[in-house]
């Protein structure tokens, strides 16, 4: 009923313990390595419905861990945008090709990093808040989300101009997913994602979940801003290169 291969936990572990340092402490900027990791040993279709029931828990301890410090004025303008970009995921699921759209929005994301340390965005005063960039952005966040399991760089993109104290980012973005994935339950249950064995093992690794997020707010505690962004456009740019490797190489 539950997956027994050893070799499935060498990969699981981290991959949920990083996933839960990345929701904790980075806003997901890391969380695009959770299924990669874990379809090492299983295919990337049941690694994602193994995780999602995790990250929702994650969801949970983030939003104890980080209550009240959102920005509630981006998240009205990011929220309806990622639930238009779902609906349409929905409605439009299987036609469009997941390695064409993880190649986007992985060459997004690079071309995004390598704009802001060529030093242009240093030299801009901190973007504020756009209707029109955070329902565009959030709209692609929650498209690819549903799509390709690829909603963190849309958003970050959209965030990290903004340059935003760190708890506050991390609060922001946590909530924006925690709503996204509670959303993306009832399409996966739909779709018969949920079956008794990849539950088990959900329930299996919860265990590393309160542990990776609390690790995950414990660095950003210690990481001044100045690093903290840098090290998220890193993760961002690392996420960008996994999509375009996803989407060029060939499917398990």
């Amino acid at each position: 009923m539950l997956i027994t291969d050893p070799l499935f936990y060498l990969a699981a572990i981290p991959a949920v313990y990083l996933l839960g340092i990345s929701k904790g402490g980075f806003a997901g900027a890391i969380g695009g390595l959770g299924v990669p990791l874990m379809a090492l040993a299983i295919s990337p279709v049941r690694a994602a419905a193994i995780l999602l029931p995790l990250m929702c828990c994650m969801d949970l301890v983030g939003f104890r861990l980080y209550y009240g410090k959102w920005d509630i004025a981006n998240l009205r303008i990011m929220l309806p945008g990622a639930l238009a970009g779902i609906v349409i995921g929905a409605l439009t699921f299987g036609m469009f090709s997941e390695a064409r759209i993880r190649i986007l929005i992985g060459a997004i994301a690079v071309i995004f990093t390598i704009h802001s340390w060529l030093g242009a965005a240093a030299r801009q005063a901190p973007a504020g808040r756009s209707l029109f960039k955070g329902t565009l952005w959030s709209g692609v966040s929650g498209f690819t989300s549903f799509v390709a399991h690829a909603g963190g760089p849309p958003v970050m993109v959209y965030m990290l101009p903004q340059r935003l104290a760190k708890a506050q980012y991390v609060a922001t973005v946590s909530l924006f997913f925690m709503v996204v994935n509670a959303i993306k339950l009832v399409p996966y249950a739909w779709l018969g994602q949920f079956t008794l064995p990849n539950l088990l093992t959900s329930l299996v690794l919860l265990p590393l979940v309160p542990l990776g997020v609390r690790s995950g707010m414990w660095l950003q505690e210690h990481i001044n801003t100045t690093w903290f962004y840098r090290i998220s456009q890193a993760a961002l740019l690392l996420s960008g290169v996994q999509l375009i490797y996803q989407g060029l190489a060939p499917h398990r």
